[in-house]
């Protein structure tokens, strides 16, 4: 029900479609491409106990894909979430022999420093509707898959 005077149309009432739910990818590459993707569950968040276990997986990922070379630390560029952050996943890093790097800022002055922002996922993905989880991870994944080393 509303208030409205005598003679006044009726507001119009729009109706609102449901809004997907959003769902969490975290993406390790290198200058060759794509190394590990990890799609979070429904639920299930992102702390150091949850974290840690991936970067023990992308680890294996390299050692397999570095085998015969010899590697002596491997740089490692992340977000500043507070799981990344975490004194546990600090730790883990270390004992893994990944040595952190500062993430870059953007100077003015000299121009941009650092990595681009990641703008290629919305663009990607705006304006469609999916069905499922599924049908954006196929899609994502099919993208990704198709771009040139240079991409990355």
């Amino acid at each position: 029900m509303e208030w409205r005077h005598n003679g006044l149309p009726r507001s119009k009432i729009f109706r609102m479609q449901k809004s997907a739910e959003k769902f969490l990818a975290s993406i390790w590459w290198d200058q060759d491409g794509i190394l590990l993707i990890d799609y979070l569950q429904k639920g299930q968040i992102i702390n150091a106990e949850y974290y840690s276990p991936l970067l023990v997986q992308l680890k294996d990922i390299l050692k397999g894909k570095c085998r015969g070379k010899f590697i002596k630390v491997v740089l490692f560029l992340h977000d500043n979430a507070p799981a990344q952050r975490a004194l546990a996943t600090q730790k883990k890093l270390a004992y893994l022999g990944f040595q952190c790097l500062d993430k870059p800022t953007l100077f003015s002055g000299s121009g941009p420093i650092g990595l681009p922002p990641v703008p290629w996922t919305e663009k990607r993905l705006k304006g469609r509707h999916f069905s499922s989880d599924a049908e954006v991870i196929v899609t994502a994944k099919t993208w990704l898959d198709g771009q040139i080393s240079e991409f990355f």
